[in-house]
């Protein structure tokens, strides 16, 4: 039996009709940016998120990309980031005019910790980024309160964990969702994520109204009124046609959730004890959404090569720490600084966990790795 590693026709025939409708009511419509189904999108997800503001965006990067360039960032201004995330993150705040100053992760989740952002922090730092890697969020109660001791703000990266939630990170131990834990959080819709756009399309969310503001200028040219521009923007709008379908989807996100949750735990139980690899860890007050079902293993490529043979596809997110890479080169970075991310690297392995997967697919991935070390 062939294992595909995302099948995302099976989310599409479920859902043909409602999305096929979609689709023809903007194209009946001729309104193809922003208007009437980015502001129905927007609003549907900001109430989702609990937060007063959601901002459309042309892609999960520009959704980075535009709050820190609201920033109007000073020459020599950091940002910290992971060192293990997506390329994405890095680019964004070094196209946004900061110095990227990359650090370590926490071996368990490979998320960062408040621990890993101190370690790297210094007079310059302006903004931290956590990345909440794979569907699983960072400590951001930690990481909020030493942000506020030091006078940064915390952008999320919650590109791969729309509907990941966390106990504690609000007030009084509340409950708060991926993106709305921080100054401002930034989601990405490609087509592969939990809630995917049929192309590219992102969305910046926040509680602070001036941010926001100066958000939604920035992604039409620097301005609110045609051929008047308060600031240098860009072209970053929403196409209608990606936000009717994701608002479409959207009411399904949390069905699909608890689909990969499922999945996550029975691989948990398939594999568990198995000498040669490390199954993903949960933090207590955390829910997580599983973009990625994310395993470390010994002897990675030769596993993933055998998996490959079985007709079992697989993913490797990320093979190259952000700091060695060599568009970096100039900021110094060298194998052995930031241990646990280059580890990551040379382990990480991502398995099947869409939600439409199935026990019976499930058993022979299982099987398959189960073969290799033993």
């Amino acid at each position: 039996m062939s294992v595909p590693f995302l099948d995302l026709g099976v989310q599409y025939e479920a859902l043909r009709a409602e999305l096929d409708d979609a689709v023809a009511r903007v194209v009946e419509s001729q309104r193809f940016i922003l208007g009437a189904e980015v502001d129905a999108f927007e609003e549907a997800i900001a109430a989702y998120l609990g937060v007063p503001h959601a901002i459309g965006c042309a892609s999960g990067t520009d959704a980075l990309l535009l709050p820190l360039r609201a920033l109007d960032p000073r020459p020599d201004d950091e940002v910290i980031l992971p060192a293990f995330t997506f390329f994405a993150t890095a680019g964004a705040v070094w196209n946004a005019g900061f110095r990227p100053v990359f650090c370590d992760v926490d071996s368990a989740t490979f998320n960062v910790t408040a621990g890993t952002v101190s370690a790297v922090w210094s007079e310059r730092t302006r903004v931290i980024v956590p990345v909440h890697l794979f569907g699983q969020m960072a400590p951001m109660q930690e990481l909020n309160e030493l942000a506020r001791d030091r006078g940064a703000l915390v952008l999320e990266d919650a590109a791969q964990s729309l509907g990941a939630r966390q106990r504690g990170a609000g007030d009084e131990g509340t409950w708060v969702m991926a993106g709305a834990a921080g100054d401002a959080g930034a989601f990405s819709f490609f087509p592969t994520k939990n809630l995917g756009a049929y192309g590219d399309a992102g969305l910046t969310a926040t509680s602070d109204d001036e941010l926001a503001e100066r958000i939604r200028k920035l992604r039409v040219h620097g301005g609110r009124q045609m051929y008047r521009h308060e600031m240098v923007g860009t072209n970053s709008r929403l196409d209608a046609l990606q936000a009717a379908v994701l608002r479409t989807k959207l009411p399904h996100l949390d069905t699909w959730a608890t689909a990969r949750g499922e999945n996550a735990c029975r691989y948990h139980g398939l594999l568990s004890g198995l000498d040669g690899i490390v199954l993903p860890e949960t933090l207590d007050g955390n829910v997580h959404v599983y973009n990625q079902y994310t395993i470390r293993a010994e002897r990675r490529d030769d596993l993933r090569a055998h998996l490959e043979r079985r007709n079992v596809g697989t993913g490797v997110y990320y093979p190259v720490p952000l700091h060695l890479q060599e568009c970096f080169s100039e900021l110094g970075g060298k194998r052995g600084q930031l241990p646990e991310a280059e580890r990551a690297c040379e382990e990480v392995l991502s398995l099947p966990i869409f939600p439409e997967l199935g026990e019976e697919r499930q058993q022979v991935v299982s099987e398959a790795i189960r073969e290799f070390y033993e």
